[in-house]
């Protein structure tokens, strides 16, 4: 059910970028045209701004004055929508500070598990605030590029750096499920395809290991006419080195 929240309610306020965006009052969905949401969700990935470069952000295409426009428009039919979301200050403006945003959760839990400084793993890996989530799909600005490249790196280092945490809790499973989430994001990235081959050692599975290198060679060949690097051969080597001083 859409509908708007009135001035005691912006506390409650919740903001959702990843996977789509959208707004919540308590347990109702807002409402926000299109043009005020790309303003909200400027705000939310860069913090406080200038008018002007909200407006030279949101609308490059036109002129300064016609951009303005536009901008006090969509502030305009915020402040009826949802009274107190953006604030405005001296040619300034901002999301209100009670608001909670969810790319603003993950970048907190992002900072505690890269720094190792998380303790509960085991409820983490189907959490969109630590594990993260595609940003603003199908939305094409220059800028939601730039956020979403920034984000999706900072996702890869999370997701990397949750598996090797978890092999080392025996958490065999999960761990698997987190690298494997990282290589479907980029399955050319060779540090995910890395920690996918460690957790297949780490349980003793070495046919399945082998075979995610094999098909990891063969699509760098492929896409890209490369060989993996040093790193990913090294660990292959240690491995057939390791069976054959076995048998």
């Amino acid at each position: 059910m859409h509908g708007s929240a009135g001035p005691q309610e912006t506390a409650a306020l919740r903001l959702m970028l990843f996977d789509r965006w959208r707004l919540v009052a308590g347990r109702q969905v807002v409402y926000v045209p299109a043009r005020s949401q790309r303003l909200v969700a400027l705000l939310a990935l860069r913090g406080r701004q200038t008018r002007w470069s909200l407006a030279g952000t949101l609308w490059p295409d036109v002129d300064e004055q016609r951009a303005l426009v536009s901008l006090r428009a969509a502030v305009s039919v915020l402040h009826r929508r949802v009274m107190g979301l953006v604030e405005k200050d001296h040619g300034e403006v901002q999301l209100a500070d009670g608001v909670c945003v969810d790319v603003d959760e993950f970048r907190t839990h992002a900072r505690q598990v890269l720094s190792r400084h998380h303790s509960d793993l085991s409820v983490t890996i189907n959490q969109p605030t630590v594990v993260g989530g595609e940003l603003l799909p199908g939305w094409y600005d220059d800028w939601v590029l730039v956020e979403r490249e920034r984000i999706q790196q900072t996702r890869l280092h999370v997701l990397e750096a949750l598996a090797s945490s978890l092999v080392e809790r025996g958490a065999y499973a999960d761990a698997l499920q987190v690298a494997l989430t990282a290589v479907e994001i980029d399955p050319l990235r060779e540090s995910a395809r890395r920690s996918v081959i460690r957790v297949h050692l780490a349980e003793g599975n070495t046919a399945d290991a082998v075979r995610e290198y094999e098909r990891f060679r063969a699509l760098l060949r492929r896409e890209l006419d490369i060989a993996p690097t040093h790193h990913m051969t090294g660990l292959m080597r240690q491995l057939t080195e390791h069976a054959s001083w076995e048998q």
